[in-house]
């Protein structure tokens, strides 16, 4: 799991110029902590942490000596800074089911014997702080033309310590048949003529 370091923020000082200094802002909560703590972060080491790790990630949070197994809940990126500006944490509680959610990545597409539709992005699911995930791959493969896969065929939606918030019967990805391009097709048809 990996590390992040953060210094609590003072609010006097406002989130515009700390990030103009390097610093991502962000807070920690959760239910074991007496309030929110509002924080400062390196950029360089928040990045680093999101080449690996996205929203739903875990980490372990040190502020000031204190360390917290902490959940990454939200992120605010803006694209036309190319920056991250915001982290959130949920500190975890052991034994305590904390809500989540998993991005989902195709695998083995190009052994596909169709076009992989992805319908759904990510699910949301509540579960253990041991049985979090932020990613789910999904190998098609294997798969022909016509198939499916739903949310409750994949493994996690299998996992007794998991409770989904996503709708089972959701579709996740489709497989359709490769279709000709519009300059072969208007060929042919000047043929059949």
């Amino acid at each position: 799991m990996n590390t992040l370091k953060a210094e609590k923020r003072d609010m006097n000082t406002k989130a515009k110029k700390l990030r103009r200094e390097g610093y991502v802002t962000g807070t920690v909560f959760g239910r074991e902590l007496p309030e929110t703590i509002p924080l400062k972060l390196d950029k360089r080491e928040v990045e680093r942490l999101l080449k690996t790790e996205g929203k739903g990630g875990r980490v372990l949070l040190e502020v000031e000596g204190q360390t917290y197994n902490a959940l990454i809940k939200e992120v605010d990126y803006n694209p036309l800074k190319r920056q991250v500006d915001e982290i959130d944490f949920q500190a975890l509680v052991s034994g305590e089911k904390v809500h989540s959610t998993a991005e989902i990545h195709l695998v083995g597409a190009d052994l596909c014997a169709g076009v992989p539709e992805q319908m759904l992005q990510e699910i949301s699911y509540r579960a253990l702080p041991d049985s979090l995930v932020d990613r789910i791959q999904v190998d098609v493969g294997t798969l022909k033309v016509g198939d499916t896969i739903k949310v409750k065929d994949l493994d996690i939606a299998k996992d007794s310590n998991v409770d989904m918030m996503t709708d089972p019967e959701k579709v996740v990805v489709t497989i359709t048949e490769i279709h000709s391009a519009p300059a072969e097709e208007e060929a042919e048809g000047d043929t059949a003529q």
